[in-house]
């Protein structure tokens, strides 16, 4: 009798290509992509800070809102739009920063870390846009979009920010390690050492027509800066 190995050859060859399919990439909201981690989020804002390895993808993920992106890391990155061709790279360092606004309902992309360091960046969203944007400013503005400023304070050691007044909340981030001092106009003034890539979000409730009036100081031997992203 003679026999046929047809069924075990043919076998092997329907199967291997199915375990080298790529996986479905369904987009999901920015706080579900696994490599986005919620840091602080209430009514205002949602603050996440990205750690993505060099060479890696994040999920295809969403956005729903203005959002402002600080660079912590020195490396470099490609964007690639929602069914679209990878963007060209683009080299970042920590400091950097941008505003963006949102286009129509939402923004779909994923990010891809091409440099040889990890890729940080905290990214702020505002989950709303105001009616009425408050006129007062704290300082020159370094970058907008319609839902928040940005001032951008660069101290060298000794150097201190002029005094400015914030009547908006406002998240405040120290991209360097630091020994801050703030001092307020009343002649109180607090000091602390600070990490890099640390924030704190500052309210000021807008019904109680509040105010923080401050200057920045950096106290230690070594350069530092600090973004403050204050609501409009």
């Amino acid at each position: 009798m003679k026999l046929s190995f047809a069924p075990l050859l043919v076998f092997p060859l329907l199967v291997i290509p199915l375990a080298f399919r790529p996986r479905s990439e369904k987009p999901v909201p920015v706080e579900e992509e696994p490599l986005h981690k919620v840091e602080r989020e209430n009514d205002a804002v949602t603050v996440l800070r990205l750690t993505l390895p060099p060479g890696k993808y994040t999920e295809y993920h969403i956005h729903q809102h203005d959002r402002v992106a600080i660079q912590l890391s020195t490396t470099s990155t490609t964007q690639q739009d929602w069914k679209k061709p990878e963007g060209p790279p683009d080299a970042v360092k920590p400091g950097d920063f941008s505003a963006m606004t949102l286009q129509g309902d939402s923004y779909t992309h994923r990010v891809h870390n091409v440099g040889k360091q990890p890729y940080e960046v905290l990214d702020i969203e505002f989950l709303q846009r105001p009616a009425t944007a408050s006129p007062e400013l704290a300082g020159p503005v370094a970058a907008e979009n319609p839902s928040a400023r940005i001032y951008n304070w660069v101290l060298p050691p000794g150097a201190t920010s002029p005094m400015h007044k914030h009547v908006r909340p406002f998240v405040i981030v120290s991209v360097t390690a630091l020994n801050l001092q703030m001092s307020s106009d009343n002649g109180q003034t607090a000091s602390r050492a600070v990490e890099a890539g640390s924030f704190r979000y500052v309210d000021i409730p807008l019904a109680a027509a509040g105010s923080i009036t401050h200057n920045l100081i950096n106290i230690g031997a070594t350069p530092g800066q600090i973004i403050e992203v204050e609501l409009k």
